[in-house]
Formats: C-alpha cells, sequence, structure tokens
C-alpha cells in the first residue's frame, strides 16, 4: 500500500483537508474511551493544550501499533474557555448551554497532532485559535438550533464555522485548519522537511 498517512480519526472533515493537499491516506478510527482519558487528565488540572495533545497522540499511539510500518497521525480538538473545557453537545440542550455560556465572549481551540511510526512518536504540534462570539439575540439562537441540530452535535462548542455557525463570531484569530480540527500547515511543512513528501 503505497500511502503518505493512516489517520487515526473518523473526522471526514481531517480526511478531506488531507486528500485536498495532494496526499494519499486511509483512515483506521482508534476504538479509545476519550471521555475516560479526559476525566483523568481534567482531575489532574492538565491545561486544555496538554489534553489535546494527549487525545492525539493516544489515538496515533494505538492505531501504530497494528500498523508499525505506516506513519500514523492522530488529532484532536479541545475548546478551552476560563479555565473550562467544553466537549461535543449531547443534546440540543447541552448545545444551548454551551453557546449561551461562549455568547459575547472569547475562547480558544487548541488543536493537535501527532505522528507516530514504529510506535513511537517523531513529531507533535499544537495550535491554538481564539474565537469571539457575538452578542446574538436568543430568538436567533433558539432559530439556530433549529436549523443546525443535530448536526452541530458533532463540533465542540456547538457551532461548525464551516456552515452557519460562522455567523455567530465577530472575530477570529488562528489560521482556518486550525479551526476545523487540524493544524494543516505545519504538518505539511515537516513532512516536506523530512522528506516524506514532495516538497
Amino acid at each position: 500500500m503505497n500511502l503518505d498517512l493512516l489517520l487515526a480519526s473518523g473526522s471526514q472533515i481531517r480526511a478531506d483537508l488531507l486528500r485536498a493537499a495532494g496526499l494519499s491516506i486511509e483512515i483506521e478510527s482508534p476504538r479509545l474511551d476519550e471521555q475516560a482519558i479526559k476525566a483523568a487528565l481534567l482531575a489532574e488540572e492538565a491545561s486544555g493544550r496538554d489534553i489535546a495533545d494527549a487525545l492525539a497522540e493516544a489515538k496515533a499511539q494505538k492505531v501504530s501499533r497494528k500498523n508499525p510500518q505506516f506513519l500514523v497521525l492522530g488529532c484532536d480538538q479541545v475548546l478551552e474557555f476560563e479555565g473550562r473545557i467544553l466537549s461535543k453537545p449531547a443534546s440540543e440542550e447541552e448545545a444551548r448551554e454551551h453557546l449561551l455560556t461562549l455568547r459575547g465572549k472569547t475562547h480558544r481551540l487548541l488543536s493537535a497532532a501527532v505522528l507516530y511510526r514504529e510506535s513511537r512518536p517523531v513529531w507533535r504540534h499544537v495550535s491554538t485559535a481564539r474565537l469571539t462570539m457575538r452578542p446574538f439575540s436568543d430568538d436567533y439562537l433558539n432559530r439556530y438550533l433549529d436549523r443546525n441540530w443535530p448536526d452541530i452535535g458533532s463540533s465542540v462548542g456547538g457551532y461548525k464555522l464551516e456552515k452557519e455557525g460562522v455567523r455567530l463570531f465577530t472575530t477570529i484569530q488562528g489560521d482556518h485548519f486550525t479551526i476545523l480540527g487540524l493544524p494543516l500547515l505545519e504538518l505539511l511543512n515537516h513532512l516536506a522537511i523530512t522528506r516524506l513528501i514532495d516538497g
């Protein structure tokens, strides 16, 4: 199999970004109890950055153990707001709570990527984006949820910037790829520098 990367993620967006960049990839989604890992790290008062990195590494490590001959990419994204970590909303009501919490304020998205080869980490990066939500009305929020639930349930914070969620924001600092959950520019630079891809 002639692959650039084995993606240890079930994220279609990440797969699409990598393929659009001209990489040959296959997907193997690892079976992990991400909530248990996150809960343990939160109990140790780990930072959002460390949680994103640890989850990305756990995914890469799991898939690399079964496929040591391939370069394996694990990714994860964490939303951090005033010391809290917000996960993907499990219900429409939880999405509402998250969006009300973030309304009119600034939060951070931390997107981590870890590369494994032969069951060992060979590269890692965590990128950060800062996003400020506008003070939208309760009526707008109700209509937004009516139009977008359950699709936004797969997104931390309860929004998708690549869709109508972009209308919730006034300012964004950080690159588009970080917001979509993959520090793509940094990954491609590493692969080019190490001559794992043309460049």
